[in-house]
């Protein structure tokens, strides 16, 4: 994998030679979907010629699922030995490490887009946060979330290449380079992005804006499919010229939780 700024400009969709990859869209706190995708992964690899491996996760492992802990704790000691993991950041993990750092004014609307169900995975009752003092509630959340946690949420990159595609959380600025994005832009953006159909001169795999299927654009290809309420997790492997798509069973109510995600405001 190479790091930020040293994507190929090139619209080759190649990947590197005996190198392959996968990609893992939001789990949000789903550690059940998360073990699923992992066995899946493992397996579709173990079918596969010997390559090199990375593992991708696009961010936003937290919040809105019950297991945010769960999940942390999963994939900060997770050591396949089949593939080289790396970890995102997404906009959920953003906010959650700028609490704890102090910024307290962002706890209601934290808690509000699934914060609440987060720290209920830690431990803390997200009622007694809403009515403490900020200084009380920053000091429950220290108390409860594991430094560990909190080092391994911190160490997330913003993007990763590998070939002609490059990995982020949310998207890219339309006509800004790749050297010249902003945090804010890779973690937070949505319409200027997903409504652009510019050839970057790379192929963005992102997360971040949910749709009921994996949406595949000539210049993108987004994998969130709202994992925490449909039950689907995507993830996308990619191997020179190939690319293919391996997801979590699902729920027989998928159709209708999309539904129910389109009047969940965005966050």
């Amino acid at each position: 994998m190479k790091s930020r700024g040293s994507v190929m400009r090139s619209a080759k969709l190649l990947g590197p030679q005996g190198h392959r990859a996968y990609a893992v869209g939001d789990i949000h706190g789903r550690l059940d979907l998360l073990e699923e995708i992992l066995d899946r992964i493992e397996r579709d690899n173990a079918r596969r010629k010997a390559a090199t491996v990375s593992l991708v996760f696009l961010g936003d492992l937290i919040d809105r699922g019950p297991q945010s802990a769960g999940v942390v704790d999963r994939l900060r000691t997770y050591r396949p030995d089949f593939a080289e993991p790396l970890f995102l950041m997404g906009n959920h993990e953003e906010v959650l490490l700028r609490i704890v750092a102090g910024e307290m004014e962002v706890l209601p609307d934290w808690l509000r887009f699934g914060g609440a169900e987060c720290a209920r995975s830690y431990g803390v009752d997200p009622n007694e946060l809403e009515s403490s003092d900020p200084a009380s509630a920053l000091r429950l959340l220290r108390r409860a979330i594991p430094k560990e946690h909190l080092k391994f949420l911190a160490g997330f990159a913003d993007t990763a290449s590998f070939g002609g595609y490059l990995f982020v959380h949310a998207g890219i600025r339309p006509g800004v380079s790749i050297e010249q994005q902003s945090a804010q832009d890779l973690r937070w953006i949505r319409g200027a992005f997903l409504d652009d159909d510019t050839d970057h001169g790379c192929v963005v795999v992102h997360g971040h804006t949910i749709s009921a299927d994996v949406d595949e654009r000539p210049n993108r290809v987004g994998l969130d499919t709202g994992a925490c309420w449909t039950g689907v997790l995507t993830a996308m492997g990619l191997e020179g010229s190939e690319r293919w798509f391996l997801q979590t069973a699902g729920s027989s109510q998928q159709a209708s939780a999309i539904a129910r995600v389109a009047n969940v405001p965005a966050a």
